[in-house]
């Protein structure tokens, strides 16, 4: 009896160690995959807005902001600049000018 007692004692701790295992990397992977939602939520967010700042310049001037600066300090729009990259390229001031934001 004391062999059959041993055996099922290492076989509910290898159990549980394996469920415990299987649950923080579950919460592991389902953190990183809400992390990496919200980074590119947020991307989108940063690049919309910095679009509808443009068109609303355009819409009211006549014209696209001829940098990323005037865009941010007249029409309220802002960046993290410790998270994301704007690229901003202006072509003309008739022209939509290209912008991409990425992640630093």
């Amino acid at each position: 009896m004391g062999k059959v007692r041993a055996v099922k004692t290492a076989i509910k701790i290898i159990l549980g160690t394996t469920l415990a295992a299987a649950v923080f990397a579950a919460v592991w992977f389902g953190t990183s995959s809400l992390g990496s939602r919200l980074t590119q939520n947020g991307l989108e967010t940063t690049e919309q807005n910095l679009r509808r700042g443009a068109v609303a310049c355009y819409a009211l001037e006549g014209r696209y902001p001829d940098t990323l600066e005037y865009l941010t300090k007249n029409y309220g729009v802002t960046v993290d600049e410790s998270k994301y990259i704007v690229y901003y390229t202006v072509f003309a001031s008739n022209i939509m000018p290209d912008i991409t934001v990425a992640v630093r």
